[in-house]
């Protein structure tokens, strides 16, 4: 009802309208700038920046790919899959352990056989009264034979046969009893041959046939 009341509303609610206007222009011209220097620069900027964070996650994933396929861990083998292992390194190292002892005996076996051929035959065939072939050299033809034996039992239990059927602990069982009364006389007099060779080595003559027959082993 008051004029100046009421012109003082009105000057509120002008200034109210025009300080809308003025932001909703304020906004329309700011749009296209933004709209234009966005798809003058930083479109293409953000474009840039897409594909080489995609060209980069694909490299990474490249150089991680071979350690992800290395570092995951194996599948766990199954019990029975383990139980075979263990059974076929077993077997392997079984063969291997039977073929080293019979190589050993064969060595052994050769190793006798020159003792017997160049030393001890030689030696008997030259009869010299003052020295005792047999006192030396013990019953080691009766130890040749008996290792000779055991190898072919050995070769017998093992020749054609499969590793799971080669049973030589029985070769071994079999042949005990001439092995402890064979070596239980060689091992009896080994120090009175070792003895004996000591003194024999002091007499001139009989060293030079002992290295004679060295010489003839070389």
């Amino acid at each position: 009802d008051c004029p100046g009341k009421e012109g003082t509303g009105g000057r509120k609610r002008n200034l109210t309208l025009l300080r809308n206007k003025l932001y909703m222009g304020q906004r329309r011209r700011t749009e296209p700038v933004v709209e234009s220097t966005t798809t003058a620069g930083d479109h293409g900027s953000l474009r840039r920046s897409q594909s080489d964070r995609t060209e980069y996650s694909q490299k990474l994933q490249e150089k991680m790919a071979p350690q992800a396929v290395s570092s995951t861990p194996a599948t766990p083998p199954q019990e029975g899959e383990e139980e075979e292992e263990v059974s076929r390194r077993m077997m392997a190292r079984r063969v291997k352990i039977i073929a080293e002892l019979m190589q050993t005996e064969k060595d052994y076996i050769s190793d006798l056989d020159l003792c017997i051929k160049e030393v001890i035959q030689p030696l008997r065939n030259k009869q010299i009264a003052r020295f005792d072939v047999d006192g030396l050299f013990s019953n080691i033809e009766l130890v040749h034979q008996l290792s000779s034996k055991l190898l072919s039992l050995l070769e017998e239990a093992t020749t054609d046969v499969e590793p799971p059927m080669q049973i030589i602990g029985e070769v071994f069982l079999q042949i005990k009893g001439p092995l402890e009364d064979t070596y239980k006389i060689y091992c009896y007099h080994h120090d009175d041959a070792h003895t004996m060779l000591e003194y024999y080595e002091k007499d001139e003559e009989l060293k030079q046939y002992l290295r004679d027959c060295v010489q003839s082993l070389k």
